[in-house]
Order: structure tokens, then C-alpha cells, then sequence
């Protein structure tokens, strides 16, 4: 349960403080750098969807154990459901929408500042890391919910 938990929330802040920046830092150019990026993100959030399953069928299956039912509406269990449904969202409408401008755009950095694509590419990735900082936030929350209830215990 825990160790679902800490993956994803660790992912999120190896991929933050890290990774993405060592790649915009290291690589040649900036679209070589978007590239990795995008695709780290993509299995970073794919780590989280199934990270989320994980921890909500063992706390669930924790708190059957311990007080006799799952506790679906626990607040652990309903801010987990809120960082998968915001991690879904990310994933089918802000990332996929982000791709299918890369992909009209070509080179990002070769399109002008102004140009209406690239105004909606940029909104997009500043709706994507408010995104991510959601989930983390979330994240953290329920670490300290699932901790301190496993104290108690």
C-alpha cells in the first residue's frame, strides 16, 4: 500500500526536480530535451494510474481487515481517486492535445511566441504542471493520512 504511494509521489519529484531539469540543461537542443521529457511524463503517469489501482484495492482491502469494510469514501481513498482522475485527464486531453500540436508545429522553439499554436501549447503545459502539482500535493496528503492511520493501528 504504502510502497504504490511512494512511487508515484517519489516519481513525481524525481521527474520535477531531476530529471526534467538535467535533460533541458544536458541535451543539445531544446526539442530533443520536450522529447524526453514527453515521453518520461508518459510513463511516469502510466506508473501512476497503475500505482493508484494498487494502493486503492490494499487500503481497501487494509481497512476491510481492520474495521470490517473498505471505506471507498475515506478521505485517503477519495483524494487518490482525484489524482487518478487528474492524472487521466492529463494524460487523454492535455497531453494528447500538446502532442498533436508538436506535431502540427514541428520544432516548438521554431514557431513564434505569437503564433496561435504555440499561445495554446504553452497554456496547455502550464494546465499540465498545475496538473502535477495537484497530484503531488494530493499525494503527500494521503502519505500522511495512510501513515498516520497506520500508526494509530
Amino acid at each position: 500500500m504504502l510502497l504504490s504511494l511512494v512511487v508515484w509521489i517519489g516519481g513525481i519529484v524525481f521527474f520535477a526536480s531531476v530529471l526534467a531539469p538535467t535533460v533541458f540543461s544536458v541535451l543539445p537542443t531544446r526539442h530533443l530535451a520536450g522529447q524526453v521529457v514527453t515521453r518520461s511524463l508518459g510513463t511516469l503517469h502510466w506508473m501512476g494510474l497503475i500505482s493508484g489501482a494498487v494502493f486503492l484495492i490494499t487500503s481497501m482491502w487494509y481497512s476491510r481487515l481492520d474495521v470490517g469494510f473498505a471505506q471507498p469514501f475515506a478521505t485517503r481513498h477519495v483524494l487518490v481517486m482525484l489524482m487518478i482522475a487528474l492524472t487521466l485527464i492529463s494524460v487523454f486531453a492535455v497531453a494528447s492535445k500538446m502532442e498533436q500540436l508538436r506535431v502540427d508545429m514541428g520544432i516548438v522553439d521554431d514557431v513564434r511566441q505569437d503564433d496561435p499554436r504555440r499561445v495554446e501549447f504553452n497554456a496547455l503545459h502550464r494546465w499540465s504542471t498545475r496538473l502535477e502539482v495537484g497530484v503531488l500535493a494530493m499525494g503527500i496528503a494521503v502519505l500522511y493520512l495512510t501513515g498516520k492511520a497506520l500508526s494509530v493501528r
